[in-house]
């Protein structure tokens, strides 16, 4: 590939200069064949717009996008128009990085697909410069010119007509369905927990947060033969999801106001001691003291959960317990096992989605994922 990135090539400028790029109205009814999708703005609000249908050029492939799941970043980008200092939403922002979809189109010197192939869209696209140091050596996670569609300024995967690098896209087995490649997405997040943390056959390990990210964890953890595994919520209904996923899991509500220390005792005598592995999915601090304490001596605590910035931590207790914390960003490499897990039955993702709507609904969706007294676990949009 030439030595070139692809922040210009996806320039959201392109879209939002475009003569045909509009908002639409409350209501109105898109063309039936009108390239829509699901966009954010600075003044918190979440609405369709039409933009132009995309060509694609040289090493790009156009795909008629058919599942995007919406995700806990989606929803608090639109709330919230930021995740810390380096990631805020400026102007309108195309939503969802949970794709799947059909190729339609393929662009010059693409030899790898056809139209009608299947596939899974990874939706951070790095520099791939032999210049980059972190897409050289396979860590390019961590590429500092990486287009993450979805993440400002770069419009997301929640459309009807997607335009993507050739390379960046993974074939779906017939055995998979749309809906499970787009799942490949948040289990690509947990698989690459599950392996950095270093989890092993028989590990006594604990999951903070029975959310989406939680319950992917939790399939992953069962499928690399964590037991006995624990996993804790706030709220009974995601327990008893999670136990309805994995039978075999133990289940801990945290009541609130319950102390750190006393979470992690009821952690212990579920798990039957300490656990070896915590995988701390809520980026909550109290959860990640519990995690801490409820951890064994020379454990590790693998936070995957996105916080605020500046969290206060047990630093003793860690040092005198020489207990590992670790953190993680994105993922690498892990799409084509994610896909291989899933089609060899090793993890069920089917049960995960709760909530299903069609893309000229994206709103009502958006409005169901960010309201907890709906139940969603994963709201699913398709076309």
């Amino acid at each position: 590939m030439p030595d070139g990135g692809y922040a210009e090539t996806y320039s959201p400028r392109k879209v939002l200069d475009d003569p045909s790029f509009r908002v639409l109205a409350s209501g109105e009814a898109p063309a039936s064949d009108a390239n829509i999708a699901a966009f954010y703005n600075p003044n918190h609000e979440i609405h369709l717009v039409e933009k132009p249908r995309p060509t694609p050029g040289p090493g790009q492939v156009l795909v008629h996008v058919r599942a995007t799941g919406i995700c806990g970043s989606d929803v608090h980008f639109w709330k919230h128009g930021r995740v810390g200092d380096s990631m805020v939403v400026t102007d309108e922002c195309g939503s969802g990085h949970e794709s799947a979809g059909e190729v339609i189109e393929i662009g010059e010197g693409v030899t790898q697909w056809k139209a009608g192939d299947r596939v899974a869209i990874e939706a951070g696209v790095p520099c791939s410069k032999p210049s980059c140091e972190y897409c050289r050596v396979g860590r390019y996670n961590a590429c500092p010119d990486v287009v993450f569609f979805s993440t400002p300024p770069f419009h997301g995967t929640l459309t009807r007509y997607h335009l993507h690098p050739a390379e960046w896209l993974h074939r779906l087995p017939d055995s998979l369905s749309f809906e499970e490649g787009s799942l490949c997405e948040p289990l690509a997040v947990a698989l690459a927990g599950v392996e950095r943390a270093g989890l092993r056959l028989g590990d006594p390990t604990l999951i903070c947060g029975a959310g989406p990210i939680g319950l992917v964890s939790l399939l992953s953890a069962r499928a690399a033969g964590a037991e006995p595994i624990a996993i804790t919520d706030l709220f009974q209904s995601r327990l008893d999801f999670a136990k309805k996923l994995v039978p075999g899991v133990r289940t801990v509500l945290i009541e609130r106001g319950l102390t750190p220390k006393d979470a992690a005792q009821k952690i212990k005598a579920a798990a039957d001691g300490p656990v070896k592995v915590a995988i701390e999915c809520s980026g909550v601090e109290s959860s990640v003291h519990t995690a801490v304490h409820a951890t064994q001596f020379g454990g590790k605590v693998f936070i995957i959960g996105v916080g605020k910035n500046e969290q206060v931590f047990p630093f003793m207790h860690l040092s005198a317990n020489e207990i590992d914390v670790s953190f993680q960003y994105r993922y690498a490499n892990q799409y084509p096992k994610a896909i291989r897990l899933v089609a060899g039955g090793l993890i069920n993702l089917k049960p995960l989605v709760t909530h299903r709507f069609k893309l000229e609904d994206a709103v009502s969706a958006f409005h169901v994922a960010a309201d907890p007294s709906q139940g969603a676990i994963k709201v699913q949009i398709q076309d």
